[in-house]
């Protein structure tokens, strides 16, 4: 049964805002204006959380731009993408936090951190890609349902490296250097080449 996409795009939004609030509060709990500029790595990582945050709210908005159709599926993927981007952000902010602040963590601690934000990103995009697989399958008034097939494959690949990450910080192969952080780097280079081969099978799906 199709559902009003208005309804879901305003709660997402909504929810969306809400984060940024809770960004803010801890920010203003945490932060002493007497040692502000010690402090700076905290604006650091608010600053990082922030527009990882509102990149993801990018990419949610193009799905609805992109597709009309909602069903149960899709208002089911997306109430998890939502719950997991509020409880995401702030391992993000711890992680950076300890790059920054130089936070004394021993290699356990790093490898807990890394599995906590390996699974939140496979969550994360797991919901993007399902979004659009679902769209792709079930929109059949879509114009251009091949872009909709592109980006679930598109997000697909980022699940992967997020599964290689969480892999690498289970057996803490490459810790040392943060190996299951510097990972997330091959997402561009990958991403590109699949782009590439996507266009030269359907030159004029962009």
């Amino acid at each position: 049964m199709k559902h009003s996409k208005g309804r879901v795009a305003t709660l997402s939004d909504g929810i969306f805002a809400f984060a940024s609030t809770l960004m803010v509060v801890d920010v203003g709990t945490t932060i002493d204006i007497k040692n502000i500029n010690s402090q700076l790595p905290l604006f650091i990582s608010f600053g990082v959380a922030f527009f990882v945050m509102m990149m993801l709210w990018k990419a949610h908005y193009n799905f609805f731009q992109r597709t009309k159709y909602v069903d149960n599926w899709i208002i089911s993927a997306n109430t998890l993408l939502l719950f997991t981007i509020l409880f995401y952000l702030f391992p993000l902010k711890t992680l950076i936090n300890s790059i920054t602040q130089q936070i004394g963590m021993t290699m356990d601690d790093l490898a807990q951190l890394f599995i906590l934000y390996g699974v939140g990103f496979i969550l994360v995009f797991i919901a993007y890609s399902f979004l659009y697989w679902r769209a792709f399958k079930k929109d059949s008034n879509n114009e251009n349902p091949l872009k909709l097939k592109f980006y679930y494959k598109h997000f697909l690949i980022f699940v992967i490296i997020g599964f290689v990450s969480v892999i690498l910080s289970i057996f803490q192969i490459g810790m040392q250097i943060g190996f299951p952080g510097f990972v997330y780097v091959f997402l561009g280079p990958i991403c590109y080449y699949n782009g590439v081969l996507f266009r030269k099978k359907y030159p004029n799906v962009f």
